[in-house]
C-alpha cells in the first residue's frame, strides 16, 4: 500500500479519535467555555509523537510505511499540533532557539490573523 494511502487511512483513525476525546473531555469537564476538549486532544496528541518519534530515532522503530501511516495519519488526523509540537523540539535540540522562537511567533500569529481573515471574508458574501 502507498505510503499517501497508508497516510489517509491513519488520518481517517486520528480523526475520529479527536471527535470522540474531544467530545468526551468537553462532556467530563461540565459546562466550561474553555476549549478543554481541544486542549485535551492537543496534549496527548505531543504526548504520543514524542513517544512515537523517540522511539524511531532512537530505536529504528517504524518502517516508512508506519511512520506514514502513525506519524503523518494517525497522529495527523487526530492534532496537527503535535507536528508543531515536534519540529519546534528538534529545532531547540538543533540548538536554533531563534527558529524555534519564530515558528513560534509566526505558527501563531499567521494562523490566527488567517481565521480572523477568514471571518471577516465569510461576512462580506
Amino acid at each position: 500500500m502507498s505510503n499517501l494511502l497508508l497516510a489517509g487511512l491513519g488520518g481517517l483513525f486520528g480523526a475520529m479519535g479527536r471527535h470522540g476525546l474531544s467530545g468526551l473531555s468537553q462532556r467530563l469537564a461540565g459546562s466550561t467555555s474553555f476549549p478543554v476538549g481541544t486542549l485535551a486532544v492537543n496534549v496527548l496528541g505531543c504526548l504520543a509523537m514524542g513517544l512515537l518519534a523517540g522511539l524511531a530515532e532512537s530505536r529504528g522503530a517504524f518502517t516508512p510505511e508506519r511512520q506514514a501511516f502513525l506519524l503523518t495519519g494517525l497522529l495527523g488526523g487526530f492534532t496537527t499540533f503535535s507536528a508543531f509540537g515536534y519540529e519546534t523540539v528538534q529545532l531547540l535540540r538543533s540548538g536554533m532557539p531563534g527558529q524555534a522562537a519564530l515558528n513560534v511567533g509566526l505558527q501563531l500569529g499567521a494562523g490566527l490573523a488567517a481565521v480572523a481573515g477568514g471571518l471577516w471574508l465569510a461576512r462580506q458574501f
